[in-house]
């Protein structure tokens, strides 16, 4: 190993100091802590998780081949399709699913039923759209599959015609008779 010149000793007498009152830094590792979850996030997450435990993409409900769509559920009177059918049921809430992909559709089906079980609404609006018909198809397929929503019909035109469905969901007792 060679010795250091004198230039060198001079450069390092200078660098001694400039850096004279400085001081090194003890610890420069930053620990950062793990992310808490937040209500949001495992509402969506648990939202989802429901979406798949009642919507099956393999089940084909069989609908009438004539006429609008139309279903109800085997313990609800027909007449409360009939009511539907002419508008007699205002939706409370409507859920838009223009553009929706098929997984955004089925999250927003279920979180739109909770929001109507939650906020005591009795009648909400689902609009399809008509466009390439996957959703128009799916949605149906899905809400009878819902042990909640009781049941739903092509909505009026004023509340969308051929492109939305008018969907009961089904209340407490309790809620029935405050109506």
């Amino acid at each position: 190993m060679t010795k250091p010149s004198d230039d060198q000793h001079d450069d390092f007498d200078l660098f001694r100091q400039t850096m004279g009152d400085i001081k090194p830094l003890g610890n420069d590792k930053v620990t950062h802590r793990k992310a808490i979850p937040t209500p949001d996030k495992t509402r969506a997450k648990q939202e989802r998780k429901l979406a798949d435990h009642y919507f099956s993409d393999s089940y084909q409900p069989l609908f009438p081949a004539d006429g609008p769509m139309r279903w109800n559920r085997d313990d609800v009177d027909r007449f409360e399709l009939k009511k539907l059918r002419r508008g007699e049921y205002v939706p409370d809430m409507m859920l838009d699913l223009h553009g929706c992909t098929l997984a955004e559709a089925r999250h927003e089906l279920i979180a739109l039923i909770n929001a109507c079980k939650q906020q005591h609404v009795h009648c909400a609006n689902v609009m399809t759209g008509i466009g390439t018909g996957v959703l128009k198809q799916k949605v149906p397929a899905w809400l009878c599959q819902h042990p909640d929503v009781m049941a739903f019909h092509q909505a009026p035109l004023e509340f969308g015609g051929n492109g939305a469905l008018l969907v009961l969901v089904e209340l407490p007792e309790s809620d029935l008779q405050l109506r």
